[in-house]
């Protein structure tokens, strides 16, 4: 019986599939929701919306979670550090003098994690400060608008950042290197790291070896809203932070929004996010296989494909399940019930420009456009946190290898914000000086503009009245 035929005679509601590359008649051994289809010419308003929609748009139930943590850490500290550990991580041996990885911490994790992983680490790490050493601003620049008036910036680190490494569902080694490398490329005298013990009451090992390859060596077990509480008003351990970046759940969102008076929060950074683009040309075998990779982080993830072509969406919708066969079955199952349901799925649209605008209207944390020509693709998308062009541009490579950030503004923020880099890190001021020369021309213009909106005191230091103070010397 031929694939399509097999599709058709089982149940949508648990639908056996064919794995595409092995033997034609071999069942898979998992039963899988539907991959969803979306028509966006059949769709409502409403539903259409509802598409748009991310896991953190309505934070509200969690707002009312994580005010007493917050009031906690910030009454109790490290006593309160150690017991949400233990309460919300599992880590039921922290003590709140446990809360810092020392020296020692660091140092023995670098015989706890394989050489070969230490080797990727460090390869990830070289090209990630690559990267970000190239986007480093000058220290300070110049330039004269007006004889005798020069005009410029000055470039300068943050004096204190918490970097945050989640590890709600596995470790991110990769996301601390993302983090720290930036901060430390832009001179942060005092970054940190923040991330959740685990179990044992530890830190991952990799995340200390991508923390000191970093040039980090402050880390601390903190995760969610505590430690967006704990960098925000300091402990006896965790010292207070200006600022805090990286991503993670709902509940660290959450948090940040409610501290934002007290720390600045950085970009929105919150659960994974892709759209993938396929057009005609596109493998839809590549594409079913990617469509895995932002998906498997959990439910609260959105992953779509939109394309034009009604022949590939169909294609590529019967192959996903066989790559969900290639995970195991937790992961499988996060990438089903993201693929089935309203955060992800195959969106058909009618006509290119209605692909592009849904992508736009979408403003994807990952956009990965998979054709033979990418490129004419590219100007069409103005509203992308990052877009990866062509069918070898794997969204995981981009996570941890290609040396662009991997932090990326989340839920439609990519229309105003930019992938987390060395200015998140940095501030500048401007630079002004004023020749005799300069003031000549300017003064007469600025007691004009300072007469017309009824400020004395301005009008009256470019007047004759400055002249005559410099007479009194």
């Amino acid at each position: 019986m031929p694939c399509k035929e097999k599709r058709e005679a089982c149940k949508p509601d648990a639908v056996y599939f064919v794995w595409p590359f092995s033997e034609p008649d071999r069942m898979t051994a998992r039963k899988y929701p539907d991959v969803a289809l979306h028509e966006l010419g059949k769709l409502s308003s409403e539903e259409r919306a509802s598409l748009l929609s991310r896991a953190e748009d309505d934070l509200d139930q969690f707002l009312d979670g994580v005010r007493p943590i917050i009031e906690a850490v910030r009454k109790e500290g490290d006593e309160a550090l150690a017991r949400f550990g233990r309460e919300f991580d599992g880590a039921k041996s922290l003590t709140a003098d446990a809360i810092a990885a020392s020296k020692a911490d660091i140092d023995k994790a670098f015989d706890q994690v394989d050489r070969a992983m230490i080797e990727t680490l460090e390869y990830s790490a070289d090209n990630i400060r690559r990267f970000h050493e190239a986007q480093r601003p000058p220290e300070m620049w110049m330039k004269e608008i007006r004889p005798g008036v020069l005009v410029g910036e000055r470039a300068t680190p943050i004096d204190s950042v918490a970097c945050y490494s989640p590890r709600g569902k596995g470790s991110f080694p990769s996301v601390t290197l993302m983090t720290a490398i930036p901060a430390s490329v832009a001179g942060v005298p005092e970054p940190i790291i923040l991330t959740p013990p685990g179990a044992d009451g530890q830190i991952d090992p990799a995340t200390l070896v991508a923390a000191r390859l970093a040039g980090v060596e402050q880390v601390y077990k903190a995760g969610g809203a505590q430690a967006v509480a704990a960098a925000a008003y300091g402990t006896a351990t965790i010292p207070r932070c200006f600022k805090i970046v990286g991503p993670g759940s709902p509940w660290l969102v959450a948090a940040k929004r409610m501290l934002a008076g007290r720390i600045d929060p950085g970009m929105p950074a919150g659960p994974s996010e892709t759209i993938l683009l396929a057009d005609e040309t596109a493998n839809p075998y590549i594409a079913a296989l990617d469509m895995t990779i932002e998906s498997e982080h959990g439910p609260d993830s959105s992953a779509f494909l939109v394309t034009w072509d009604a022949e590939l969406a169909n294609t590529i919708r019967a192959a996903i399940p066989g790559y969900w066969d290639q995970q195991n079955e937790t992961l499988a199952g996060y990438s089903s019930s993201v693929l089935s349901g309203m955060r992800g799925g195959i969106v058909l649209a009618r006509t290119r420009e209605e692909a592009y605008a849904f992508i736009n209207d979408y403003a994807p944390e990952h956009c990965q456009v998979l054709s033979k020509t990418p490129h004419e693709h590219l100007a069409h998308i103005r509203n992308a946190s990052e877009i990866l062009l062509g069918e070898h541009a794997a969204g995981s490579i981009a996570n941890y290898m290609m040396g662009p950030n991997c932090v990326l503004p989340t839920s439609g923020a990519a229309r105003t914000h930019s992938p987390l880099g060395v200015h998140d890190f940095m501030k500048t001021c401007s630079v002004a000086h004023m020749t005799e020369t300069g003031y000549a021309e300017m003064a007469p213009h600025t007691h004009r503009f300072a007469s017309y909106e009824g400020f004395d005191g301005h009008a009256n230091a470019v007047s004759d009245l400055r002249q005559q103070a410099f007479k009194k010397i």
